[in-house]
């Protein structure tokens, strides 16, 4: 039995009582209570859940405007549930416009048996419009919350889920995990100051954690979670009772005022290990907004905004999906989506880290005046990916060694251009430096929302630190291009265009059969140019293995913390990288390709190298190419250093102090002032994130002093 509110009668004297029977059937019962008299009970609708073996509901709530019904069940699934055709929601809806002159039944025993008999008789058994099995696991879905057009479930998986409703079908939009051990959460609050609360339990006690705050509010020993309870708050008090050893149990707390006052809010719980700017969003009546993404090692990314006027920066969305620390961000730009008009920003994000873990999101950034921080802010999950998922499914995994547990993502970069006419079917292309000494490409199909491995190497034998990726284009087509380094100093340069298009292929041969697009074993059997095994015999994941680099170069006499591409007018790419050595290297490269029908294959050739020793005096963390005269650069010595590059040397511009200790990493934008000044932007991050402003001459002179 559960209780849920039913939309258009009064909450003090009517609800919806829902009823779980024999083979699944669950029952919608309108209870109706007037003082002095017995209640009035309605049988509005008959429904069937789908086959378990614990077949029945946990909670239900009510969609008014669309009138559906969505419930939870012990199994951990979420069900859509049809109510505004069955013949109980028009009775009662012809009740009330008649006044409520339509009969029901006001007595118990044999009488109200008898009534509800007759009426299930009139009523169908509706089966689920949507079904989103096991969604919180075998521990079952705790509650379901309706709250400004959202479903939000709770579940003792440990995480609550934000939900839509799109024709008529649940969509999963993200999940978050409140905080470390709260293994058991029973339901959401949402107050009138816009905090949203986590009710659950922590071992055996009853906890309030504020997703505003991140921390507990209250903590109070009662048992555990398997006992009857209620919680109830209000801006003077709060009330939680419970029973414990059949003994009810009251604990109330008045509201006092707050003593302590937060004068900067902190974005994470640790370092800052990378930021990545989405796009600016312009708000009417207000200045412009920069949005960005940041990651930490506290496991969590930050979608946060930045206004140069407030000078603070305001979280948006906290991404809790990750199980280790968060190491970089890829952003994949797209049109603004629909229903954020067309100065929204929309971008499919990437984060990677430890434990070999990627996910993928689809962010929408627009202007809203009605909220506080001016924006508003969508996430939708889109896909995730784990080396060791295939381990975790193995049986008598325990008895076998397992590779490598601790593989890190160390970098990203999307493969631009790959949305192309040269391509069947739209695919995302993801390149990952990995610490196992690998460089790794993922495909994304979003139709499927699948983030597959689709090829490898590991032609570093080391760590890899950084990729770039970049796009090289010619009158006769296009070739994707890699750049990766490590922690030998050593940048090697590939040509990944013939794994791109294997894979692309393979997707166009298996696009019928999307449920074995998922499978990993299926896609690389499908590339892997020597499997002559059917699928059914493939139970190891095999990839195809990159071609050997087109060139490797030693930039650095260790590893290779920063690395940044950029193409020159003249059709050429400028690679400027820096090191743990506090070096900083640049080098011209040109692409040439093979000519003839024979001779199909890409060239690179080192136009010019220049080399800065001792440019910093610690790591050189970050590193961009502003034009191919202006260098910027950013080490942990927590100095930004302008350079102009010069036949065969690199010349001091100037240099600026910034105030973030350990710096991880930096991006850069540049933006035209109304009066057509060229501005440059650059944001910091490490031990907290700071963003600065400058200007360049139009031609750096290069024997002057830095300014």
């Amino acid at each position: 039995l559960s209780w849920a509110p039913r939309p258009g009668l009064s909450r003090d004297n009517a609800a919806a009582l829902l009823a779980s029977g024999p083979d699944g059937e669950m029952l919608w019962l309108d209870v109706t209570h007037r003082p002095g008299q017995a209640p009035c009970v309605q049988l509005m609708g008959r429904y069937l859940l789908p086959p378990c073996k614990q077949r029945w509901h946990t909670c239900a709530a009510f969609l008014p405007q669309e009138g559906l019904l969505v419930c939870g069940d012990r199994r951990g699934s979420l069900l859509l549930f049809p109510c505004s055709s069955s013949s109980g929601w028009v009775a009662e809806s012809t009740s009330s416009v008649n006044g409520g002159t339509d009969p029901v039944v006001e007595d118990s025993g044999k009488e109200l048996e008898h009534s509800c008999l007759l009426q299930k008789g009139a009523l169908p058994l509706e089966s689920p419009l949507s079904v989103l099995f096991g969604l919180h696991g075998k521990t079952g879905v705790t509650s379901v919350t309706i709250h400004r057009g959202h479903i939000y479930s709770t579940g003792r998986d440990g995480v609550y889920r934000q939900l839509r409703l799109r024709d008529q079908q649940l969509e999963v939009l993200q999940k978050h995990r409140p905080c470390k051990g709260l293994q058991w959460i029973e339901e959401l609050h949402f107050t009138s100051d816009g905090d949203l609360l986590v009710l659950g339990f922590h071992a055996d006690n009853f906890v309030v954690w504020s997703s505003r705050t991140g921390e507990n509010i209250h903590c109070i020993p009662c048992g555990g979670g398997h006992r009857s309870w209620s919680y109830c708050s209000s801006p003077l008090a709060e009330v939680f009772a419970f029973i414990k050893s059949g003994d009810v149990m009251l604990y109330h707390r008045e509201a006092k005022p707050c003593e302590q006052q937060v004068l900067l809010a902190s974005l994470h719980g640790r370092e800052i290990t990378c930021v990545r700017r989405l796009g600016a969003v312009e708000v009417p009546g207000h200045a412009t907004f920069n949005v960005f993404v940041t990651s930490s090692e506290d496991t969590t990314a930050c979608v946060l905004v930045l206004s140069e006027n407030s000078r603070a920066a305001v979280p948006l969305a906290r991404l809790s999906d990750h199980i280790s620390s968060v190491r970089t961000l890829a952003f994949a730009i797209e049109p603004g989506d629909e229903g954020f008009g067309d100065e929204g920003l929309s971008a499919l994000l990437f984060s990677a880290g430890g434990r070999a873990q990627i996910e993928c999101y689809r962010l929408l950034c627009a202007g809203d005046t009605a909220s506080e921080s001016a924006v508003a802010c969508q996430v939708i999950h889109m896909a995730s990916h784990r080396l060791d998922k295939h381990w975790e499914q193995k049986k008598n995994r325990h008895k076998l060694v397992k590779m490598d547990p601790e593989t890190r993502y160390m970098s990203l970069s999307v493969v631009p251009g790959t949305s192309t006419k040269q391509l069947p079917t739209p695919w995302k292309f993801l390149a990952a430096a990995c610490s196992d000494g690998s460089v790794r490409i993922f495909g994304l199909l979003e139709a499927a929302r699948k983030l597959v491995l689709v090829a490898e190497s590991f032609h570093h034998q080391r760590c890899v630190l950084k990729v770039e990726t970049f796009l090289h284009t010619w009158a006769g087509g296009e070739r994707y291009l890699l750049c990766s380094a490590a922690t030998d100093g050593s940048i090697a340069f590939w040509d990944i265009t013939g794994p791109i298009m294997d894979a692309a292929d393979a997707l166009h041969q298996a696009e019928g059969e999307m449920q074995l697009l998922g499978e990993c074993c299926c896609l690389a059997a499908l590339l892997h140019p020597l499997t002559k095994v059917s699928v059914a015999l493939l139970t190891e994941p095999v990839y195809p293995a990159l071609d050997a680099p087109l060139a490797t170069i030693m930039a650095h006499s260790c590893g290779v913390n920063s690395l940044h591409i950029r193409e020159t007018p003249e059709g050429r790419y400028l690679v400027a990288s820096g090191s743990d050595d506090g070096s900083i290297h640049v080098c011209l490269l040109e692409v040439a390709l093979g000519r003839g029908e024979a001779a199909t294959g890409t060239c690179l050739q080192v136009l010019e190298r220049v080399s800065r020793p001792c440019a910093h005096a610690a790591h050189v963390t970050g590193i961009r190419v502003l034009r191919p005269d202006l260098l910027l650069s950013a080490s942990v010595d927590q100095r930004l250093t302008l350079w102009n590059r010069c036949p065969g040397e690199l010349v001091p511009l100037s240099t600026t102090f910034f105030h973030v200790p350990d710096l991880a990493e930096l991006d850069c934008w540049e933006v035209v002032e109304a009066g057509g000044e060229l501005r440059y932007y650059c944001v910091l991050c490490g031990q907290g994130l700071e963003m600065l402003c400058g200007t360049a001459p139009s031609k750096p002179p290069p024997q002057e002093a830095p300014q």
